[in-house]
Parts: C-alpha cells; sequence; structure tokens
C-alpha cells in the first residue's frame, strides 16, 4: 500500500466523520489533501499524518478527538496493521507485512518505469545550461551546470514534463573576431594578437583549420580571417560537445546567437529586429535621447534596459529578448536558465523581460544561479593555459565521482571536491558507497541462482524482519523524491535518497539471508527475498541514472 491509496483510504474516512459533525465540511476534500510522512522512529509506524490537526476547525473539535475517530476507522482498512494516535493528534500508521511486501514486486516488474511520475505533466519547458563561448574548451566552469543541468531535465522529464535540452551559442560578437584573428596568428606562426585567445589548444585548432585547408595563406587578408573564424569555429565547437557527450551530457537543441541577427530569406527584419517591435507592442518600450529603451523597472529590474542604441546598434540585451520571445514562439511556456555564479544580475533583468513580453515572471521563467566549484589539487589545462579543462578532470576523477559529487550539493551552494575522497574504493566515497550497494544486489541474485533461488514464489508477508521494513519503507519515497527533487530542481535529493537507501540495504544484507546455509532448503522466504533484493537494485539504478551516473554490476 502505496501512500497515494493511504490518501483515498483516509479521504473514505475522514470526509464522512467531518459531514457528521458538520454538514458541508468535507465538502470539496481530496486525497490530494493528505500527506504522509516516515516517521523518524520506526516504532511509531510505517507512515504518520497530521490530517487532524489540519481538519479539527472545520470538523469543530479538537485535533485528538477527531484523529482517535479517524483512527479507529482507518484501522478497518485492508492492509492496515493498527493505527494510533500521538501528540496533539498526530495519525501513526502501521502496515501489515502482506501490504508492506508487496511493493517488491511491483517495482521488479514496473523495472526502469519505476520512480516515473505525472507530477510535471503539461509542462512545456525550455531548459537552457552550460552555453560557454565557442571560443575555448570546455573548463571547471561550466562543469557543474553540465552535470545539474542534465540532472534536472532526466528529473523532470521523469516527472512527466515536456522538455528540450538547448545549449546557447554565443557566436555573434566581438569576441568570435578576436577568436578567428588568434586562430590566423597561429597559423602564420604569429604571435596571438593583443586582444586574442592564447593557448595551445588555439595552435592545435590552427594546425586543424591549415589540415583542412591548405591554401589558406594563400587566400586574401579578409578570406584568411574568415575561413579560419568558420573552420575555427566548426572545430571548436565539434569539442565541446565531444567534451560534453563524454561527460553523459546530451543536448537536444544548439542554437546560434547568430540566428537572432540574421535577415531572412525574403528579406524582412531580424529576429531582434522584431523583437524590438513585439515589445514596443506590450506598452514597455519608449524612445529617450535617440535610443530604445525598454522600461523594464516595471517588472522590479533597478533600471530601465537599453534595447538598441543612439547608434542604431542593438545590446546584448536585445539578443535576450529575441531569444526569450523565439522560445515562446518554439511553443515552449516555462523558461528556465542555468547561468553561473557571475550572472546575478541577470535575474531580475530576465524576468523583468518575461513581464515586459506579456508573460508572468513568477511563473513563466525561472533563473537559477549555481556557485563555483573548485577541486583541491586540480592542475591548470597545458593546452589552454589559465583554465582547468572538463576533459581534463574527467580523465582524472571519472565521470561518475564527477556527475555524482557535483549533483550531491545544492547548486546555490559554493563546492570544494576532494580528489582523495573520490578516488576511494571505500565507503567514504559517497559514488561508491552507492554503486557498491548496487553491484552488491546483482552479486546477490547470482550466488541465488547459484544455490537454486528463483523468484517463482512471492509471499511479502513473510518480509516481516525490523531491516525489511526499513527498507520497504525507503523504496516506497522513492518516486516522491523524484517528484520533490524535479519540482524543486534539486538532485541532490535523489543522491542523499540513494545514500540512505545503500546504508538500509547494506543493514538487510548483514541480518537477512536470499540463500540458504549448507543444506538447509530452499523456502519461499529466501525467494521473497530475493525479489527485495532485485527491487533494491532496480530503486538504484533508477535513481543512479537520473543523475547521469552508471550503475556497475561487479566491482
Amino acid at each position: 500500500m502505496n501512500p497515494d491509496a493511504l490518501a483515498e483510504a483516509l479521504l473514505s474516512v475522514a470526509a464522512p466523520l467531518l459531514e457528521a459533525r458538520r454538514p458541508g465540511a468535507g465538502e470539496g476534500l481530496t486525497a490530494a489533501d493528505f500527506v504522509f510522512e516516515r516517521p523518524k522512529n520506526r516504532d511509531h509506524g510505517d507512515w504518520a499524518s497530521n490530517a487532524a490537526l489540519k481538519l479539527s476547525k472545520a470538523a469543530g473539535t479538537n485535533p485528538r478527538e477527531l484523529a482517535a475517530e479517524i483512527a479507529a476507522a482507518l484501522a478497518e482498512t485492508p492492509g492496515v496493521a493498527s493505527v494510533d494516535v500521538a501528540g496533539p493528534g498526530f495519525i501513526n500508521i502501521r502496515l501489515d507485512a502482506a501490504a508492506a511486501g508487496a511493493l517488491a514486486r511491483e517495482i521488479v516488474e514496473a523495472g526502469p518505469e519505476f520512480g516515473r511520475n505525472d507530477s510535471q505533466l503539461g509542462n512545456s519547458i525550455n531548459l537552457e545550461f552550460v552555453s560557454a563561448n565557442p571560443t575555448g574548451p570546455m573548463h571547471i566552469g561550466h562543469t557543474r551546470w553540465a552535470a545539474l543541468g542534465d540532472a534536472i531535465a532526466r528529473l523532470l522529464l521523469a516527472s512527466g514534463a515536456e522538455l528540450v535540452r538547448e545549449f546557447y551559442i554565443n557566436d555573434a560578437g566581438a569576441q568570435m573576431q578576436r577568436f578567428g584573428r588568434s586562430v590566423l596568428a597561429s597559423a602564420k606562426g604569429e604571435p596571438t594578437p593583443e586582444d586574442g585567445y592564447p593557448g595551445a589548444y588555439i595552435d592545435d585548432l590552427a594546425q586543424r583549420v591549415l589540415a583542412a585547408r591548405p591554401d589558406l595563406l594563400d587566400l586574401s587578408q579578409d578570406e584568411q580571417e574568415q575561413v579560419s573564424l568558420d573552420l575555427g569555429y566548426e572545430l571548436q565547437m565539434a569539442d565541446l560537445k565531444d567534451s560534453l557527450e563524454k561527460f553523459n551530457v546530451h543536448f537536444d537543441v544548439f542554437f546560434s546567437e547568430r540566428l537572432l541577427h540574421a535577415t531572412p530569406a525574403d528579406g524582412g527584419p531580424s529576429l531582434v529586429d522584431q523583437a524590438v517591435d513585439r515589445l514596443r507592442v506590450q506598452g514597455h518600450v519608449f524612445d529617450l535621447d535617440d535610443a530604445v529603451w525598454v522600461r523594464t523597472t516595471d517588472f522590479g529590474d533597478d533600471k530601465d534596459r537599453v534595447i538598441r542604441r543612439s547608434n542604431g546598434e542593438y545590446t546584448y540585451f536585445a539578443a535576450d529578448a529575441a531569444y526569450y520571445l523565439n522560445k515562446g514562439d518554439r511553443g515552449f511556456a516555462h523558461k528556465i536558465y542555468l547561468l553561473g555564479a557571475d550572472h546575478h544580475g541577470y535575474v531580475h533583468r530576465l524576468k523583468a523581460l518575461a513581464g515586459a513580453a506579456g508573460d508572468d515572471p513568477e511563473k513563466d521563467i525561472e533563473v537559477l544561479i549555481g556557485q563555483l566549484v573548485s577541486v583541491n589539487g586540480a592542475r591548470l589545462s597545458k593546452r589552454a593555459g589559465n583554465i582547468i579543462e572538463l576533459d581534463d578532470l574527467r580523465e582524472w576523477l571519472g565521470t561518475d565521482a564527477l556527475r555524482y559529487s557535483l549533483a550531491r550539493y545544492p547548486a546555490d551552494s559554493p563546492l570544494t571536491l576532494d580528489p582523495e575522497v573520490l578516488q576511494k574504493r571505500t565507503n567514504d566515497n559517497p559514488v561508491f558507497y552507492v554503486q557498491y550497494a548496487h553491484a552488491r544486489t546483482h552479486n546477490v541474485a547470482r550466488n541465488a541462482a547459484d544455490s537454486g533461488v528463483a523468484r517463482d514464489a512471492f509471499a511479502p508477508e513473510l518480509l516481516d524482519h525490523e531491516t525489511e521494513s526499513a527498507l520497504l519503507g525507503a523504496l516506497q519515497e522513492f518516486p516522491r523524491v523524484v517528484a520533490f527533487a524535479a519540482e524543486l530542481r534539486e538532485p541532490h535529493r535523489v543522491a542523499r535518497y540513494l545514500e540512505e537507501l545503500a546504508s538500509l540495504y547494506h543493514r538487510w544484507y548483514d541480518n537477512c539471508r536470499v540463500t540458504p546455509l549448507g543444506d538447509e532448503e530452499v523456502t519461499d522466504l529466501h525467494r521473497t527475498r530475493l525479489w527485495l533484493n532485485d527491487a533494491t537494485g532496480q530503486v538504484l539504478r533508477n535513481g543512479l541514472d537520473l543523475l547521469g551516473v552508471s550503475a556497475p554490476e561487479r566491482m
């Protein structure tokens, strides 16, 4: 019996009790009004509810008296072993072993689908993250949002959202010209331009450009610069995508900023031109000193923003506006931006932009800021010179250790990773601890098969050991953890849940045998425990997958 079933049972007894005390008091009450929590002390039962405290006023009685009436009625529900009242009116529910144990089979049969839910059903979301400039390699500054952004996407998709992972390529503007000139200078054997990009990666790109275009230095100066820019950009983007894929991060869309400024084939206005006109229609654009402004202070921004300067040039805000409007045009009702620690100023700006576009800044847009991450002992890249590259970190620490560790903490807290811990094959290393629990479930299953234990019988009423009750209780929580983590955009809740589940599994393993000892006969208890073992492995696997971390079968 899961919390949803309990909520329905509680509704079926609470609504009539309210009606009997005060006609109409139970009208409009639904199962969604009841929330169940796991008691910290397992002696208090499997589930606890504060329903009586919430409903007592409507019932016109004190909470404890109402709780006693609800408890008496709820105790008659099939699958409920006992119901007690604690404190001022908390209702503690204990399930019978068969009702609790039935979950093991449910999980095994659901497989990868267990934990998926519909809490985000109907939400159309554009999730933009990483969005590194295509002028250099992926580095440690991008790593945290790469891991967290992808995990948030997996959580939202598992919770029923329609979602696209998007990478915004900042490939317009002066930095691209500097990038192209830097590649060309290296190809010619000349020093890096004063405002250019240094690093061995530029030399590498230059050699690859020369390999693709042996005639490069025979072209005119303008052609040399354009070819160096175009080919260098293409090669650098390929490297960025390769780094992300190796980090187990996939993007559905790579959106080029150039598209915002491009003139359509019909010669009409660009998306940036259109953005100014569309915001003006909304009534939040005004002209002052020959410049065009957006009155973003109407929506909480600290100052109004120039969208087109007096010389006719667009500001970065213009591209932001065109990009935001384009996301809506593509059908995304909700936009999530995951930005780095140096982008705090964008929060009010983007929310004000949503308001100026006619959207609800509190509903249609989210701007999440990730704090800095550092790694003790990490060396600067030999290729880039002044950064720590993602590829170097991944090869040093491993994708699993790096992704799990980055997902294990809230994004808004600064984070320093300890490579000594992450490389340990001990319980001190959280990712090893969880992965080892998963591998152990497979080892138990292999040993069971060798001993003739199969899942050809299931007697959930036999799962009555205290460690089995605790383990089943944790397994039951997984769908709610997934839904809650998706709602809050907090993958660390899944990581911490997996560590707790691993701990409960190891404790169960130490107390309950799946395979018989010596000449002991195989019984239905062994077979049923195999179901519980495999269910735990499935949930560990599902949870690790949500974090983009592998679930090895042997360690």
